[in-house]
């Protein structure tokens, strides 16, 4: 997939959405750009239904700067240190959160959401490192791999 500049992505194009919505701050949700309106686009969720209809995938218009490509993969996904900053894949879409404490006896990583002030446990596939996209490029949340966390 080719990367785009925040204001030019295509019909077609697969993107994250960063919502700015009350509750769901620090949440990213895929979706498709079914149009480009210039400072808008009108995008298709993958996962997030409409309200009346859970069978119809839900359509909205979102400005440019909450859309951006899709993150590509880390492969080091498996190593996590304390306190790195992650995403966690819940509720339809990857949520911003913290390390807050290493793999349990069940095989999973305690996660802290500042936004909301909660912390839940997930299983590493459950789990991304946490990327920005900055000026056209993506910049790794990762931290050096000393302390690592191994799964």
């Amino acid at each position: 997939m080719a990367f785009h500049s925040q204001s030019s992505f295509q019909r077609g194009d697969k993107v994250e959405i960063c919502s700015k919505v009350e509750g769901f701050l620090g949440s990213y949700f895929e979706a498709i750009i079914v149009a480009n309106m210039g400072t808008n686009y009108v995008v298709q969720y993958k996962n997030l239904m409409e309200e009346f209809d859970e069978s119809v995938p839900l359509k909205e218009t979102v400005m440019a700067g909450e859309v951006r490509p899709l993150p590509p993969d880390i492969t080091e996904a498996s190593v996590f240190h304390l306190g790195d900053k992650i995403d966690a894949y819940d509720l339809d879409g990857w949520w911003v959160g913290t390390i807050s404490s290493e793999k349990n006896s069940s095989g999973r990583y305690s996660v802290f959401f500042e936004t909301t002030g909660q912390e839940l446990a997930y299983p590493i596939l459950k789990l991304r490192v946490h990327q920005e996209w900055r000026n056209g490029k993506w910049v790794s949340s990762k931290k050096t791999k000393r302390n690592a966390v191994r799964c």
